[in-house]
């Protein structure tokens, strides 16, 4: 069975030094065998979560697509900006509005029994491994198993080539392994 991967950031930002280590990974996971699936969530444009506008409206159409596309993979490849030690809002907007089922769908059925993989760019020193505790804590409480292993790039400004490809091959090495963690680990459990 293929690996099925789900791959982004928690950032819309055009540079995201998150971006670009995602698309690493991305590009490592693809190496290791998985099918992989590379989003923008700046192509997803949703409204902060308010549960009166779900009850009015129903679920945007852009969060209706990203549901699909997290229902249809069984990994997710997430690299995630540390905003003051903390998860981006745009992240935990996207995880609070898909996390809302739709009429006959089961509660958190796009995250139940979905592997995730975290990483993380940070211009300082630590590279968002702050953030990376939070976003770990909220996808264990909505069933994803979150891989133990994760990579976090300090100084990222200093990190990509213009390319956008990591010049550290330690660190290369250490996205390499952990994207092949991440595809052995779905095939493991789904095939």
């Amino acid at each position: 069975m293929t690996a099925k991967i789900l791959a982004f950031a928690g950032s819309a930002r055009a540079e995201s030094m998150n971006k670009k280590l995602v698309a690493v990974a991305a590009a490592a996971a693809r190496a290791a065998g998985g099918d992989v699936t590379l989003v923008d969530l700046r192509d997803f444009q949703m409204p902060l979560y308010d549960g009166d506008l779900e009850a009015s409206l129903g679920l945007p159409e852009s969060v209706k697509r990203m549901k699909a596309l997290l229902l249809a993979h069984d990994g997710l490849l997430l690299s995630c900006p540390e905003y003051n030690s903390s998860i981006t809002p745009l992240l935990k907007n996207t995880i609070d509005w898909v996390s809302r089922p739709a009429p006959g769908e089961a509660p958190l059925a796009c995250f139940e029994g979905k592997v995730a993989a975290l990483l993380a760019a940070s211009p300082g020193a630590l590279g968002g491994l702050r953030g990376l505790v939070h976003v770990r804590a909220i996808l264990g409480n909505i069933g994803v198993l979150v891989l133990p292993a994760q990579v976090a790039v300090g100084k990222a400004y200093e990190a990509f080539d213009a390319d956008g490809k990591l010049k550290d091959a330690k660190q290369l090495v250490s996205v390499a392994k952990l994207a092949g963690q991440l595809v052995q680990t779905v095939a493991k459990l789904k095939g």
